[in-house]
């Protein structure tokens, strides 16, 4: 199965789209005046061809809403400055302040940590370097974890204007603790290897921060770099990284949702997440016994949103800070992936149940409802009803069952090692 990916910018003619023969589907990224605003999927026969009244009702059915919704939201964008306008020219001496006044932006520091994958690193930093930051004072930094040869060292030194450190302690936390204490930014933006940033990536960042400057960590949209195998595809089907198209500002309570902020998973993914680096410093920098490497490869992104949260600081979700995650490709690496998550998120629960006493009833009643919903999606996988089969169900919930059965202490004991 291979699905091609479309970018359609829905101000524009819709066009004519005609599959090739090794295509089985579509799969659209929608924008409006280049904001992302959807994402829809939908199999086809091979050599199809779409014309644009059938794209028109496909788009219609599956994103009409939104559609509506941001058109409404861009005429009042538009009334609002007409009577700022108007204000100007009646008062004369008394000019709105949103006219004028710019937020200062802090200096960035974009870090990828990587391991033993230059292939991917020279793609993610080649889109990195097309972007056009002409407002902004950044530096790129990347960090060799534990590399097992020179080749990462190798390519960084043929980008002039990246930067290279390298981490010795094997594990994805240590390597993102590296980059924190050689950043030079105010804010450090963390990206993994297997990403591409969006052209409107940077312009995304500078738009949540200048609409919440005292935000502590920003998180944004994560979309498919390709969908060219089954397990893409299926990834996908269930929902991938997406967390929305809409902006999200998370604080102290969230309506509606009585477990907040334990369930960290709703913030974004460690992927795409930029903190500030003094308040990074200020609640203990990452907890290095989680996403530590293949041993725990996963809970360290949700732990430090949690903490983010914890400490009082808002965190925010944009979704034109994007970008494009390459999945994984085999239904085994996909199945481990699965596997992680419910090992990562497990261990993360543990951790917070032994360091905030005062979240344990929540954390308790998280535990209960994530394995009662673990159980109904395997029920219904086994009845047809869900697009996982129910071996990726089950490795999700037996790595939940590891996790809480003692893998963070046992985690613990492996760093302290690493540190000897």
């Amino acid at each position: 199965m291979s699905y091609s990916i479309i970018e359609i910018e829905v101000t524009q003619p819709l066009p004519t789209i005609s599959l090739s023969n090794r295509d089985t589907g579509i799969a659209i990224i929608l924008r409006r005046k280049d904001r992302p605003i959807g994402f829809l999927m939908k199999a086809l026969p091979a050599s199809s061809q779409i014309t644009p009244e059938n794209l028109s009702q496909f788009i219609a059915e599956e994103a009409g809403a939104k559609l509506l919704q941001e058109s409404i939201r861009e005429e009042l964008t538009a009334l609002e400055h007409q009577q700022e306008e108007a204000g100007i020219q009646v008062h004369g001496d008394t000019t709105p302040a949103s006219l004028f006044f710019k937020i200062p932006l802090p200096s960035l520091t974009v870090a990828i940590c990587t391991k033993d994958r230059p292939e991917n690193l020279a793609r993610c930093l080649q889109s990195l370097l097309n972007l056009q930051p002409s407002a902004w004072k950044w530096e790129i930094l990347v960090i060799d974890n534990a590399p097992s040869d020179e080749r990462t060292k190798e390519l960084v030194a043929s980008f002039p204007k990246v930067r290279y450190v390298r981490e010795l302690k094997p594990g994805l936390n240590f390597a993102r603790n590296c980059a924190l204490h050689s950043a030079m930014g105010e804010l450090v933006a963390y990206l993994d290897d297997d990403v591409l940033v969006d052209r409107k990536w940077l312009e995304g960042l500078m738009e949540a921060w200048t609409e919440n400057p005292d935000a502590a960590a920003f998180t944004g949209l994560v979309l498919p770099y390709e969908l060219v195998a089954d397990a893409q595809i299926l990834f996908e089907q269930r929902g991938g990284f997406r967390r929305g198209f809409e902006k999200i500002r998370y604080g102290q309570i969230l309506p509606g949702n009585p477990l907040h902020p334990c369930g960290a998973g709703i913030f974004g993914a460690g992927c795409n997440m930029s903190l500030r680096r003094n308040i990074l410093l200020e609640i203990g920098c990452f907890d290095e016994a989680l996403d530590t490497g293949a041993t725990l490869p996963g809970g360290g992104d949700l732990d430090i949103f949690y903490r983010v949260i914890r400490a009082g600081y808002p965190l925010v979700y944009e979704p034109k800070y994007l970008v494009f995650h390459q999945h994984r490709r085999k239904y085994t690496q996909l199945r481990r992936q699965y596997w992680t998550w419910g090992l990562g998120f497990m261990a993360f629960v543990v951790k917070c149940y032994q360091s905030d006493p005062p979240q344990r009833s929540k954390l308790r009643r998280l535990v209960w409802w994530w394995f009662r919903d673990q159980l109904k999606q395997l029920k219904n996988s086994l009845r047809g009803r869900h697009v996982l089969p129910p071996n990726m169900i089950l490795a999700e919930l037996w790595g939940g069952i590891v996790g809480i059965l003692g893998e963070y202490s046992r985690s613990l004991r492996r760093i302290e090692q690493i540190r000897r």
